[in-house]
């Protein structure tokens, strides 16, 4: 694996680009998604340099997959949602946009989803949800 340590989570890891974070301990981020499928949509990225779910050690992600539930259920509790879509995609050919390894955390029904990466997201109201989110972390 060639990692690209010009992608733009590699880059909110370093604090060279701006998020709103949710959740960061010594092995994850979480974040909004600024061009969200639903009100809410979370991501969350492990700080190894992984770019698919077959990159990163076992421990890396069961320190992801903890941070994956933590948010889960702070999604679930603060927006008062029954269910959370969890989707992760392995390569361009599976519609992996940036490359490196995240899980996407979508408070609402699959069919109710709009389109991936379609449109940017209205910031002031991201800014807020996730204000709402990371208070119950």
């Amino acid at each position: 694996m060639s990692y690209d340590n010009d992608n733009i989570f590699a880059k909110i890891l370093r604090d060279e680009i701006p998020s709103f974070k949710v959740y960061e301990d010594d092995y994850t981020l979480a974040f909004m998604d600024i061009m969200p499928q639903a009100d809410g949509h979370t991501l969350v990225i492990p700080k190894f340099q992984a770019e698919t779910l077959l990159d990163i050690p076992a421990d890396e992600l069961t320190h992801t997959m903890t941070t994956v539930q933590k948010v889960m259920s702070a999604l679930k509790s603060t927006l008062g949602v029954e269910g959370v879509v969890l989707l992760q995609l392995n390569g361009t050919a599976a519609g992996q946009t940036v490359p490196h390894l995240h899980f996407h955390l979508i408070p609402e029904h699959l069919t109710k989803l709009s389109g991936h990466g379609a449109a940017m997201g209205d910031m002031e109201k991201i800014k807020a949800l996730a204000e709402k989110i990371s208070e119950a972390l």
